[in-house]
């Protein structure tokens, strides 16, 4: 099967967009995601995949923790910074169970990790839910390759 014609199919599932963020000798590295799902209820657990190539893997390797920030409708070029779009736009933390997270994020999720599984190109993370931080708004979604919104819907 052609990997395009892969990829195409996958970009048909709209995604919520997250940037994961690690901390190593108080310097903080992150990167835009979308491929991050809840795993269990009890324990709670997440999940996190990163590419093989990605600098981040490296990072959350030897951290062995990692927050997870769902990004509002209002932060896409925070998505875009983390994704390397935007150069050399300053980005303020706060912090959750001493992870660093972007502010403003629609969830924070801070995260230990608690198992490592390489599958084909990516590694995937499950991480041990240490404390969350939640706020209502809108969330940045990802669809066929694009940043969209959702579309306010009147009462049915």
């Amino acid at each position: 099967m052609d990997n395009r014609l892969f990829r195409d199919a996958m970009g048909k599932f709209a995604t919520g967009v997250t940037v994961i963020l690690t901390e190593l000798d108080g310097e903080q590295h992150g990167m835009t995601a979308n491929a991050f799902m809840s795993v269990s209820l009890d324990p709670k657990l997440v999940v996190i995949s990163i590419k093989e190539d990605a600098r981040m893997l490296q990072k959350i390797e030897e951290s062995n923790q990692f927050s997870v920030n769902i990004l509002s409708a209002e932060q896409e070029d925070i998505s875009k910074t983390f994704a390397g779009q935007i150069k050399d736009q300053q980005v303020y933390f706060d912090r959750l169970a001493g992870m660093p997270v972007i502010p403003d994020s629609l969830a924070q999720v801070a995260c230990e990790v608690s198992s490592t599984y390489v599958e084909g190109d990516h590694t995937l993370f499950i991480g041990k839910v240490k404390d969350i931080a939640v706020k209502d708004g809108n969330p940045l979604l990802f669809y066929s390759g694009k940043y969209s919104h959702l579309k306010e819907f009147a009462d049915v």
